[in-house]
């Protein structure tokens, strides 16, 4: 099969999303007037099923009367295959013109996208709402990771796939605890020249960051990686974002508003890569039209423009919101 690549069908700025039990009405304020680029209101694993009913009625008057600034509101609803999904869906999309995007849980095929657009058609069509509500979905089963292609490709609404680690776990069964922290089982031990047993560290879930970040990439989808539940530790939930950047992520979930800020740091161009994309870019416009000079020692050709343009376009979505 072949798959036509294709340019981001909405940009966003979405370094951080931050997770807001939908049962908790005392967070909603604090996260409204925090720096999150994205707050999601949870139906699904934050709430008990006696409160679900209560949940969904919360979301829907914390999204018509709390002021969220600029920031992209999505609401997790419950899974397709639960009796609330439908409801979920219906009621947040019918009465609330300030959400912005559904956040599907446990996609694991293209149609599950299909359901929830086809519903958002019809309620959009019935309402007369004029901004469409985009999709965005969890890759957290392992069906979800086998069909992620496919799922990319089901729907013009897709906005951004999240990896899901934890129910990703569960779906592998596989004996990792820690939910995005190193698993000491996942090591491997050799020999060095002196003969000394050396351990080394690799990270268990590498195949399905990169696979959601390039299928992402190929379809035009903002790629998200998910929770790091250790919130109390900062250092930790650092190196566990600079990995999915260094994949190509645009953000990462935030359990925790003391995760916010860091995620936003790690997600936006520190001041000596924008120093670097401004120098590339002036070096290139006097080089008098030579496709690659020499910069400080290396190579510096046409690709080095798309990376600096890439960097300034993202710095100015920054500064954009921050006005």
């Amino acid at each position: 099969m072949f798959y036509r690549p294709r340019d981001l069908r909405k940009t966003r700025l979405q370094r951080s999303e931050l997770a807001v039990p939908a049962s908790s009405e005392k967070f909603f304020e604090k996260a409204a007037k925090g720096p999150a680029d994205a707050v999601f209101l949870d139906l699904e694993d934050a709430v008990v099923p006696e409160l679900k009913d209560k949940a969904r009625e919360l979301a829907v008057q914390a999204l018509n009367d709390i002021d969220w600034g600029d920031k992209i509101m999505a609401v997790r609803v419950n899974a397709l295959d639960t009796q609330w999904a439908y409801r979920d869906i219906v009621a947040v999309a019918e009465r609330c013109p300030r959400l912005d995007m559904i956040l599907l849980p446990k996609c694991n095929i293209a149609a599950d996208v299909y359901v929830v657009e086809q519903l958002l058609n019809g309620i959009e069509a019935t309402v007369g709402r004029k901004t469409p509500i985009g999709i965005e979905v969890l890759i957290e089963t392992a069906a979800g990771l086998a069909n992620v292609d496919d799922i990319a490709q089901a729907s013009d609404r897709l906005e951004a796939m999240i990896f899901g680690i934890g129910d990703f776990t569960v779906s592998m069964r596989a004996r990792d605890p820690f939910t995005g922290q190193s698993n000491p089982r996942y090591r491997m031990f050799g020999r060095g020249d002196d003969g000394q047993i050396e351990r080394s560290w690799s990270d268990p879930w590498h195949f399905a960051l990169a696979k959601i970040a390039t299928t992402c990439r190929a379809f035009g989808l903002r790629p998200i990686d998910g929770p790091f539940v250790d919130f109390k530790d900062g250092d930790a939930f650092r190196s566990s974002a600079e990995r999915a950047s260094a994949l190509g992520y645009e953000g990462k979930w935030a359990i925790h508003p003391s995760q916010v800020e860091l995620a936003n740091e790690v997600f936006a161009p520190g001041p000596e890569d924008i120093a670097r994309a401004r120098a590339i870019k002036e070096a290139m416009a006097k080089s008098g039209g030579n496709g690659a000079i020499q910069m400080d020692g290396r190579l510096v050709d046409l690709a080095h423009i798309k990376l600096a343009d890439a960097v300034l376009e993202r710095q100015a979505l920054i500064d954009a919101r921050r006005r």
